[in-house]
């Protein structure tokens, strides 16, 4: 018997999947879930290469489960895709390459990492997917939250985890550091990411603005960053080696030299920097407004931005496509409808047969997938 099977606090039974096809318009959440009463949908978005339909049929959820605010997603070597959201029935997600549902994650999962399933999701953020060798883990990032008395003693950790959410190490806000656990301050981390050498670099995006890198064992190497001075310039002018909200990282290879990728989000600008963290340039347009982490894959790197669309760009950091733009859209209108555009796209991945999953900042969370569909 597989010894992570108490990870799994509900697996789903036959009975659920007869529930989720043969009531879908009532069973399913609003957004993701609400739009999948059909599994054709005429819905486009992009265009010519970067032609993307919508699939209705994915993203289900039992009755009684719903997603939260959209936090984090990704997709595995088998294109399992994997999300969270501040909810705490469930708090992951993970659905088969089939698109099906096959587990969900709440209570066992919040014991594993010493939280009941209310504050797993009152802490949630991102999700990162990593392969090492010939194995894959998650690294999930905790935001600050509040313990019954109201103080802000919870989260403010990154923990690793195998694909079962076995929690593997865990850095941060620790009670006590042994071989496993490793006390570092952050005050309100947001994304993590890891390079091809095993270096790990963690944004302090919703606090101190810091950018640290360790090396693969979490010994602490190098710490940048803090905002700049009141008096600075704001935006994408703003001076260099600081940010407003760093609130997204990743390793971008594509142009052969690993870079550091920093979506400076309230600066409306991605900032660059070698391995070391040391300063490059700045990347900024009109198709940076609030960008909020990143994704590579297929030679292009993926931007979902805050500020209602998704960025596709060329190794060149040329931007080859803006998909779904909702910008000045009523947000109250996308609950309903608007599923060509994207209201506050949070996170998304790409699975291997280059098919977009976008997550959205959204009380519902609005996780949608869009096939791949090149004119």
């Amino acid at each position: 018997m597989n010894s992570f099977t108490h990870l799994f606090p509900k697996r789903l039974t036959r009975r659920d999947f007869l529930t989720m096809s043969g009531a879908a318009a009532a069973t399913l959440l609003p957004g993701a879930s609400a739009l999948a009463a059909a599994s054709t949908s005429g819905t486009i978005i992009g265009n010519g290469k970067w032609t993307y339909t919508l699939d209705e049929s994915w993203g289900a959820l039992p009755e009684g489960m719903k997603f939260g605010l959209g936090c984090g997603i990704a997709v595995d070597s088998k294109d399992r895709v994997f999300v969270t959201s501040r909810s705490a029935n469930p708090c992951v997600a993970i659905y088969g390459a089939d698109g099906k549902l096959e587990e969900t994650w709440s209570k066992d999962f919040g014991d594993s990492v010493g939280y009941s399933p209310e504050q797993v999701s009152a802490t949630a953020h991102c999700i990162y997917l990593s392969k090492e060798g010939d194995q894959e883990f998650l690294y999930f990032t905790e935001n600050v939250g509040k313990d019954a008395s109201g103080q802000p003693t919870l989260g403010k950790r990154v923990y690793k985890t195998d694909l079962k959410g076995k929690v593997l190490y865990t850095i941060g806000n620790v009670d006590k550091e042994d071989s496993t656990h490793q006390k570092f301050t952050w005050t309100n981390p947001t994304d993590v990411a890891v390079a091809p050498n095993g270096d790990i670099y963690i944004v302090d995006g919703y606090g101190s603005q810091i950018v640290s890198r360790f090396d693969k064992n979490f010994k602490h190497l190098k710490t940048i960053g803090g905002r700049a001075p009141k008096e600075a310039a704001k935006g994408p002018k703003a001076p260099n080696g600081t940010f407003n909200t760093c609130h997204g990282v990743w390793i971008n290879t594509l142009k052969g030299e690993p870079e550091v990728y920093i979506a400076d989000r309230a600066n409306s600008r991605y900032e660059v920097f070698d391995l070391d963290l040391n300063y490059k340039r700045t990347i900024s347009g009109d198709f940076v407004r609030n960008p909020c982490c990143f994704y590579q894959a297929h030679g292009h790197l993926y931007v979902p931005d805050l500020g209602a669309l998704v960025a596709i760009l060329d190794k060149d950091d040329n931007c080859v496509a803006k998909l779904g733009d909702g910008k000045g859209v009523d947000k109250a209108l996308f609950e309903k409808g608007e599923k060509d555009k994207f209201a506050t796209p949070h996170a998304l991945t790409v699975d291997s047969k280059g098919n977009l999953y976008v997550l959205e900042w959204l009380p519902y969370g609005r996780v949608r997938k869009f096939t791949h569909t090149p004119a």
